[in-house]
């Protein structure tokens, strides 16, 4: 699955298209019109179109979208409206990726003077300050108010353009918060188009702080190049590490996995990792830190073959698309990596209602044991980041029956996801781009609409940030102690 984050961000943003010298123009009506068509033909190609929508529901809102879509004046309200639309799909790679955008419709959407200057977290719909936020806003510190609107008003505003499968909506209110693990944060995004520039450039915040003193700070806003100062910079596709390794002076290491997204990497990420797991002789247990990883290559399944000592037979999901061949009339607006994706369908068994079943993989896929193997607990660390391929560890991490799950629920849904293969849809008129899935994963048994709970469940409080605890950490160190 693919971390939409990292992923071929610099293929379909710079990408030279027929249309592109008309990007300058203003769009006229008949322009907005072609957009709206060329979206309803290449959504005809989305598997989980239908997953939570019916098509009455589905057409009614296109055609509340058609009729804003064309009336809306300016660039910002056409992105706003495509993505609050493609958010109503309930599926976590459907959006107008950031990363793919052409560089005028990025500057002019992304690089503005909005953001808050803090970090913070979302505690059931309070914003609390984690970094940043100086002397005045200490770590731990509830935002009560900016520009005198609530936080809690401010999330159920911005929450509808929020991507995620189905009614995770844990997921949502994750990609609202600013961690400084992005270099283009969901929530600066949103946020700035919707509350637009503070007056005066200053955020005027109430707040209070962790000692229960109640102040009132002006802050100035900042920009998306002040906001990347403040981000942990990571190279996915150079060839130093991304990851963290630490082995504690109690004999547990720590395996920090910020992101898996290594496609292009050229960093030898596996022989990194099995000289690690190489070393763990005589350790007391192993703790795999994925709560800030969406997702990438299945980076984790070389630690769960390395830990069983018998195949794991991964739960059956039917592979399905809607098409045999691409339109040839929208092909030229359907960017990719692989021209094959627009024959996916050719040769596909129909299953019914516009579906294809992809023939030529097995059903179940299999996890098979490596050596050497190790024999310590081992803890892993979720939560609702996780929405593609650390979503499938943490269901094939528990399936094993070696791992133990500690955090909050995950992201993704357990009735299967989109994924696998994508097109880049541009649209003409507004130059806009979002990202079309192409493959869609049907599990065989029915499903709950939701992530995967944890075996334990910890969240870290107020006063845990606060104090700079990390209560999943410490709850999974215990835990290995305990099995010592």
């Amino acid at each position: 699955m693919i971390d939409r984050r990292q992923m071929l961000a610099g293929l379909s943003a710079t990408a030279a298209l027929p249309f592109a010298a008309r990007a300058a123009e203003a769009p006229t009506v008949a322009d907005l019109r072609q957009d709206v068509a060329i979206l309803r033909d290449a959504l005809a190609l989305h598997p989980g179109l239908y997953r939570y929508n019916t098509p009455s529901q589905g057409a009614a809102r296109l055609a509340r979208f058609e009729a804003a879509f064309v009336a809306a004046p300016h660039l910002e309200g056409r992105y706003l409206l495509l993505s609050r639309f493609l958010a109503t799909i309930r599926c976590g790679h459907s959006y107008c990726n950031f990363y793919n955008q052409k560089k005028a419709v990025a500057a002019a959407l992304f690089d503005r003077g909005t953001r808050l200057p803090f970090h913070f977290r979302w505690r059931g719909g309070a914003m609390i300050v984690t970094d940043h936020g100086g002397p005045e806003l200490p770590r731990g510190s509830e935002v009560l108010a900016i520009q005198g609107v609530a936080p809690r008003d401010m999330l159920a505003r911005l929450l509808p353009y929020a991507r995620a499968d189905g009614h995770n909506d844990a997921k949502r209110v994750s990609l609202l918060e600013v961690r400084g693990d992005d270099s283009i944060e969901y929530f600066d995004v949103f946020h700035g188009l919707e509350y637009g520039a503070p007056p005066g450039g200053v955020h005027r915040i109430v707040a209070r702080r962790p000692d229960g003193r109640r102040v009132a700070v002006a802050c100035p806003a900042i920009g998306l190049a002040q906001r990347r100062a403040q981000t942990a910079a990571r190279d996915y596709r150079g060839g130093a590490p991304v990851w963290g390794w630490t082995m504690r002076p109690d004999g547990i290491a720590l395996l920090t996995m910020p992101g898996w997204a290594l496609y292009d990497s050229k960093w030898d990420w596996r022989g990194w990792l099995d000289a690690r797991l190489d070393s763990l002789a005589g350790a007391k247990g192993l703790v795999v830190d994925l709560r800030a990883n969406e997702g990438g290559e299945d980076c984790g399944d070389p630690i769960l073959a390395r830990l069983i000592r018998t195949p794991i037979v991964l739960p059956t999901a039917e592979r399905r698309v809607r098409f045999r061949r691409t339109p040839a009339a929208l092909d030229r607006y359907l960017d990719t990596w692989d021209d094959s994706f627009r024959t996916l369908g050719v040769g596909a068994r129909p299953v019914g209602n516009g579906y294809y079943a992809l023939q030529g993989e097995r059903d179940a896929a299999v996890i098979h044991p490596a050596s050497p193997p190790l024999d310590l607990p081992v803890a892993a660390l979720v939560g609702p980041v996780n929405s593609s391929a650390t979503f499938q560890f943490a269901e094939n991490a528990r399936r094993s029956g070696r791992v133990r799950l500690f955090g909050a629920r995950t992201g993704g849904n357990r009735r299967g996801i989109n994924g696998g293969c994508f097109f880049f849809v541009r649209l003409p008129g507004s130059g806009i781009e979002f990202d079309l899935p192409l493959i869609g994963y049907f599990r065989r048994e029915l499903q709950p609409d939701a992530g995967l709970v944890p075996d334990t469940t910890v969240t870290a409080s107020i006063a845990d940030i606060a104090a700079g605890r990390d209560p999943v950490l410490d709850r999974a160190i215990r835990w290995l102690h305990q099995r010592d």
